[in-house]
């Protein structure tokens, strides 16, 4: 019985989280490359996920409304069935997971929403600032002697 409890719990603690694909976690690496400060926007806090599941189920619930994250629907019930024990695992996870929905949000951000533009003018080759060599001086002061021309003789 007790074997089986800890084979449970392990699982629910390494199936639970959301992850990035290898393509998201490229994108987001492109993106703090070029200075683009990740994630770009807090659409889910990651503390307030962690909070809310010392209530059964209820930060998983949190996640799973306004985004594509219908998994936590599921996670929040097997975390309602299991609670008090639940804690344990749902409050790490659900700040873990909060924090990949943002830098998901990121990605989808700059790869298909207003972002496209704001990258392509961050990664547009800029012109280069004219070089005035050292030795040549910027201005000719006024009261410098100007150098008269030869006058050729007509002999």
């Amino acid at each position: 019985m007790k074997k089986t409890a800890i084979t449970i719990l392990s699982l629910f603690l390494l199936a639970s989280c959301t992850s990035l694909s290898t393509l998201e976690k490229t994108k987001l690496a492109e993106l703090e490359a070029k200075g683009i400060r990740v994630p770009h926007e807090e659409v889910k806090n990651p503390g307030a996920a962690g909070a809310l599941n010392f209530l059964p189920g209820f930060g998983n619930f949190y996640l799973a409304i306004g985004t594509n994250e219908s998994e936590h629907w599921a996670y929040g019930f097997l975390n309602l069935l299991f609670w008090p024990i639940s804690i344990v695992w749902s409050v790490p996870e659900a700040a873990i997971d909060a924090t990949t929905i943002n830098k998901r949000n990121t990605v989808y951000y700059y790869s298909y929403g207003p972002g496209v533009q704001e990258l392509q003018r961050a990664s547009a080759p800029q012109a280069p600032a004219p070089v005035v060599p050292a030795s040549v001086p910027a201005v000719v002061p006024a009261s410098a002697p100007v150098p008269a021309a030869p006058v050729p003789s007509a002999n």
